[in-house]
């Protein structure tokens, strides 16, 4: 069948499963778009192309398959890629298709709109990689190697861009049909040796990352089977319901959890970098203790080294130790793990005091099954990420590594539109969500019964803090914040600004049940 390279695209992507996608319609990709309807392709609108990235990592973090973000060639491109870096930073499977200059287009260029010297090197250093294509023809196999890299070893982001002059031409595009994949095998004498080490370990424990986020029964299998307490990182939060009683929660960085790694004679780590981003206060003592098991070969000697290296997937490897480890009984193991959780308890809740009084309202509000998108935000990292309970894996999503601003709107849109029944939150402070304030809009056409909550300390709180402790001139961090209730009304949404707490668990409890998004204006400073 003779089709445009519009049509091979978006056919290539339905054949891979897509039924969404997140972008703006340009003058450059409506080869694309004229073929969405045909394909029963749902398309979200943004109104910023960063909004469409972290809406399609949002997607991606909740549904576990890859998110799709449809640009124009160019500075949509660019504004994009924010998004690509955060997911790369935070191994997400994001796909950010665009138009590219004409395959002959002239080396120093002619003045074309939009025209940027290559854009897919500029993409290249920043995702995966980034591909050209050159013909109609290749357009499938494009695709289907696209998602192969997104969806087998670790999930990394990639570009894919279509020349203007491929999209309109026609030729022949064959579907290349999506090949399966069994999950990594673990080398079975490393997993021997893994299941032996925590046979005999008197004082295990466990440290749970993102890489972890589909295992959630066998971790917690294994959990039981060991009588170990589990901490995990920002991205593995939820992956152990946070009221289990082996459950410590988020927060690897306190000095309980540095503790608990020094009483522990193994520690085992699933699906995690312990990465700085994470450990703000240096590396955890795991010398001559550390059982690590990772889908990539690189990430699973980098920061720490291991005793013992299981290459795999987290889901497949922790099922066969579950197996491999017969019942045991852990009688002390519920008072060890209590002990240690009501030590991190004290100090998270002591780090994030400033902020309690919100986090405590929100957890009063929120439904068992609920999902917070968090912004790059004190009320956040100090606040929400050790002290307000998760109980579903993909339950918190956050920026970790790359640490953008203007996150939590768009990825909440996006885990709205990947599961349109589940409760999503989105968790903002004043300064970030000005990056993508605009997403107010895209969320109140769509009629999303989401909270918005803004907790609002008068700019940009973490640097007036570090100037402060540098004994710098404290300058150009404070901020006029609008009225964001009103703000809110006049993009279509509810807005309101509650007075103390009990009116913020109220304000919340009703915006899951709204037939729109409502902004929960905190006027932090004022709030008693």
């Amino acid at each position: 069948m003779v089709v445009t390279g519009g049509r091979a695209l978006v056919a290539a992507l339905v054949a891979h499963g897509v039924d969404t996608v997140f972008g703006i319609p340009g003058t450059h990709n409506l080869e694309i778009y004229r073929h969405l309807a045909e394909f029963s392709v749902r398309h979200v609108g943004v109104r910023h192309e960063q909004g469409a990235g972290y809406a399609a990592d949002g997607y991606a973090r909740v549904s576990g398959r890859p998110g799709v973000a449809v640009v124009t060639t160019g500075p949509a491109v660019l504004n994009a890629a924010a998004a690509v870096g955060q997911a790369w930073s935070d191994s997400v499977p994001l796909l950010l298709v665009s138009p590219g200059v004409p395959l002959r287009h002239p080396a120093l260029g002619n003045g074309l709109l939009h025209e940027t010297r290559d854009q897919s090197a500029a993409l290249a250093h920043i995702a995966a990689y980034s591909h050209r294509v050159t013909s109609v023809a290749e357009i499938p196999v494009a695709v289907a190697q696209a998602f192969s890299s997104m969806t087998t070893g670790r999930p990394r982001p990639v570009h894919l861009e279509v020349p203007l002059d491929i999209l309109l031409e026609e030729g022949t595009a064959p579907v290349v049909v999506p090949v399966s994949m069994s999950p990594s095998t673990p080398l079975d004498e490393k997993v021997a040796e893994a299941a032996d080490r925590l046979e005999r370990a008197e004082r295990p424990a466990i440290i749970v990352g993102g890489g972890a986020r589909g295992a959630v029964e066998p971790v917690r299998g294994l959990a039981e089977r060991l009588g170990a307490p589990v901490v995990t990182t920002t991205n593995g939060k939820g992956v152990l319901a946070e009221d289990h009683p082996l459950a410590l929660g988020a927060g690897i960085h306190l000095p309980a959890v540095r503790a608990l790694v020094e009483e522990s004679d193994v520690v085992l780590v699933i699906g995690s970098e312990l990465a700085s981003s994470d450990l703000w206060n240096g590396p955890l003592p795991l010398a001559g203790k550390l059982i690590r098991i990772d889908i990539d070969t690189a990430a699973i000697v980098t920061n720490a080294i291991p005793d013992v290296a299981v290459v795999g997937d987290a889901t497949v490897v922790t099922q066969e130790l579950c197996r491999r480890l017969g019942p045991r009984a852990a009688d002390s193991s519920a008072s060890r793990a209590a002990g240690h959780r009501e030590q991190k308890r004290v100090q998270a809740a002591a780090q994030g005091a400033e902020w309690m009084e919100v986090v405590d309202a929100l957890a009063a509000a929120m439904p068992r099954d609920a999902i917070v998108a968090a912004d790059s935000a004190m009320v956040c990292y100090y606040g929400a990420l050790a002290n307000l309970p998760v109980h579903r894996p993909s339950g918190f999503l956050y920026p970790t590594g790359y640490g953008t601003l203007g996150y939590g709107l768009p990825a909440a849109i996006g885990a709205k539109a990947a599961l349109p029944d589940a409760p999503v939150m989105a968790l903002l402070g004043d300064g970030g969500v000005m990056f993508t304030v605009a997403e107010l809009a895209s969320a109140a056409t769509r009629r999303i019964p989401l909270p918005v909550v803004i907790v609002d300390n008068g700019g940009y709180g973490e640097i007036r803090n570090e100037m402060v402790d540098r004994t710098d001139p404290v300058h150009a961090v404070d901020l006029d914040s609008p009225d964001f209730a009103a703000l809110a009304v006049t993009l279509g949404c509810i807005g309101v600004t509650p007075a103390d707490p009990e009116g913020l668990t109220a304000a919340v409890e009703k915006a899951f049940d709204a037939d729109r998004p409502t902004v929960v204006h905190v006027r932090h400073r004022r709030m008693s």
